[in-house]
């Protein structure tokens, strides 16, 4: 078992198509952990396993592999581009110590690079960016450099930079800006290669001195050493950018083509040397503040963050923040259940490895115990409870059936396990057709599900036209009284509440607030009353579309010594909100798609003019080479067959990207 200085945790994450699977069947081949490196296009990559993604050429699911280079263990996870599976780098994000962020040498920072790039943020993950596929004609590792800077606001510097052959396309090699050396590849397969000491072109110098600047932010010697022209140590310079990356002052940025087999051993050297090691980030926190060190010592805190099924059963991702967990020993799960260890492993995509023990910082897999998704794992004697993973909102659904009486029977347990599999896919009832809705966040994501559902589970279903998934909130503040008053003989029911309900800003749910002075209601009636507004919210208004962005304050109320009860009170708060709801003003939401197109220069008018009539609007228009690309937003109903009818405008050479934005008043 590695000491946990000698542990990185990180993500491979990027804009779909970037190259991100690619780039992580060269790193398993050159750690030694597969013998040949597999191909997407062909259907060949050890991470996209699942015969869906070996069809479709995409990652679905995020795929979880062990390596080591250098004497350092690395846990990878290969996560999937597009914005349709977003649950999937949300929650190994959720995870993670660190990240790789993929760019296309040519695409530079697009629409999913700043979706993940956010998702970093959130969770406060570390970078380093990958300059990918400059074998490619127009890659331009300057302006991609450049696109990261403006785009994100970071320090980035670059770390290595291209080199070229004569004919100034073909990528032979990389200068490390840091060393000041030259490694070039000898060999096409990447096996091959040698460094050597280089005197850097005043381009390089330039790129150099950048560099440098930021470490002198990091390190007063190295800027003492700048200031006097002295030479600096290239191990002050890495202690200084490895100081910065981990508190995310700056980003290292490195070059190379995974598909031509260059660049892949300097970025191992890099995720070695500037990403963190569990010891590197802070102690893992509970709901209620504890905090335990990332250490074997300390008592167990792990959190199982994904869910799979096949056909030999459960198989729960784990994550072990602190502690060991081992296998055969009791653990107490966040449901206050105590669970006995059966198998662990460790995974190389669809290959597994069993293991004795999972020790802190180290990632692997639970095989055949029944946990939920984002469910923790402690010491029975010293229990502790870690935030969980919340999956977004899905903004469309389609209405499913299955073909045979026995397939309905199998689909109820089928579709279960899909949900703890992806909590962003939702299952919902018609109230008008009594049809039950599969509910996600994009058309793939529903296609994907249902192809699921007939080669996985083998349920056939019909599947109708997908609906939009609006939503309801409220236009004004209203105030309403209301008692719930109830006697059918013995034990009576009563509650007499006070509410004003009114809109919040935009994405922030349900804001319930309790204004009683005095006790007149008790703090476990108080939050009856908040269940029983959370359950008419869902419900819904306006055609029963669930209500959002809510702001309820309990102002007033009062009690019966005998019939007063959480269950009378949840009646109460539940009504309340309806009856004060309706009176408020209540608007229809729908959800806005942010639209990215790449076209030819000379079809951009046709495209604008047809995002006009689908009442889109233009956000930024800008030049990638010979085409354009235009940044819209759009609202969901109006994309559905935009595929087909970008191609006519654009005989075939436009192509797009959309992920959800936000929801907005239907105009």
């Amino acid at each position: 078992m590695r000491p946990l200085e000698r542990i990185r945790n990180i993500g491979i994450v990027a804009h779909v198509d970037a190259g991100k699977t690619t780039l992580t069947e060269r790193v398993l081949l050159y750690t030694g952990r597969i013998h040949d490196a597999g191909e997407v296009h062909d259907g060949t990559a050890h991470t996209d396993s699942h015969e869906i993604e070996q069809r479709r050429g995409i990652t679905i699911l995020a795929a979880a592999a062990t390596c080591d280079w250098h004497d350092h263990r690395i846990h990878l996870i290969d996560t999937p581009g597009h914005v349709d599976f977003t649950i999937e780098v949300e929650r190994s994000l959720r995870v993670l110590d660190g990240a790789v962020v993929v760019l296309d040498g040519v695409a530079g920072v697009e629409p999913q690079t700043e979706t993940v790039w956010r998702q970093a943020e959130r969770y406060r993950v570390p970078r380093i960016a990958f300059v990918n596929k400059l074998d490619r004609v127009g890659a331009d590792y300057a302006r991609v450099l450049g696109e990261i800077r403006q785009r994100f606001g970071v320090k980035a510097v670059a770390v290595t930079w291209p080199v070229f052959a004569a004919d100034g396309e073909t990528i032979i090699g990389v200068t490390d800006l840091v060393a000041q050396t030259e490694t070039r590849w000898l060999d096409k397969a990447g096996w091959k290669y040698e460094s050597s000491p280089v005197t850097l072109s005043d381009n390089l110098m330039a790129q150099r001195e950048r560099l440098l600047e930021a470490c002198a932010d990091e390190d007063p010697e190295i800027f003492a050493a700048l200031v006097e022209g002295k030479a600096i140590d290239v191990a002050r310079v890495r202690a200084a950018l490895r100081r910065g990356t981990i508190d995310g002052r700056i980003v290292p940025v490195l070059a190379g083509s995974a598909y031509r087999n260059r660049g892949i051993q300097p970025l191992l050297d890099a995720v070695v040397a500037y990403l963190p090691s569990p010891v590197d980030r802070e102690p893992v926190r509970s709901l209620d503040g504890e905090t335990r060190e990332p250490s074997r010592k300390a008592p167990l805190s792990a959190l199982g963050f994904k869910v799979v099924f096949d056909d030999h059963g459960q198989m729960t991702f784990v994550r072990v923040y602190s502690g060991i967990l081992a296998r055969g020993e009791t653990v107490l799960t966040g449901r206050g259940k105590k669970l006995r260890v059966g198998r662990l492993v460790q995974l190389v995509a669809a290959e597994q490895v069993e293991v004795d023990e999972l020790g802190a910082g180290e990632i692997g897999a639970i095989l055949g115990a029944q946990l939920a998704g984002g469910e923790t794992l402690a010491d029975p004697a010293h229990p502790i409870v870690l935030e969980s993973i919340v999956a977004p909102e899905p903004v469309i659904r389609v209405a499913i059936e299955a073909r045979t009486a026995e397939e309905r029977e199998r689909m109820s347990l089928a579709l279960s396990r899909m949900i703890a599999a992806d909590p962003s896919l939702r299952i919902e009832s018609d109230a008008e057709t009594g049809q039950t809705l599969l509910a996600g966040m994009g058309q793939l994501h529903l296609d994907v599900a249902i192809e699921r559902l007939e080669k996985e589970h083998r349920v056939h279903v019909t599947a109708g036209e997908p609906k939009v998934a609006y939503r309801t909130t409220l236009g004004r503040v209203v105030q309403r009284e209301y008692r719930h008053v109830r006697q059918r003989g013995g034990p009576g029911q009563f509650a007499h509440v006070v509410i004003e309900v009114g809109p919040a800003p935009r994405g922030d749910g349900l804001v319930f607030e309790d204004r009683t002075k005095g006790g007149v209601i008790p703090k476990q009636f108080a939050k009856a009353v908040e269940a029983g507004v959370r359950g008419a919210m869902s419900e819904g208004l306006l055609g029963g579309h669930p209500v959002v962005d809510v702001k309820v304050a309990l102002l007033d109320g009062s009690t019966h010594e005998k019939d007063s009860n959480e269950m009378a009170f949840q009646v109460a708060g539940s009504l309340a909100f309806k009856a004060a709801a309706a009176e408020a003003a209540p608007i229809l939401l729908e959800p806005i798609m942010l639209l990215e197109v790449t076209c030819p220069e000379d079809e951009i008018g046709t495209v604008i003019g047809d995002l006009g009539r689908r009442r889109g609007e233009v956000l930024a228009l800008e030049a990638r080479g010979n085409e354009r690309v235009v940044r819209a937003e759009v609202p969901l109903a109006e994309t559905f067959g935009y595929a087909s009818a970008l191609g006519g405008l654009t005989h075939g050479r436009g192509r797009f990207t959309l992920e959800p934005a936000r929801y907005e008043a239907v105009r």
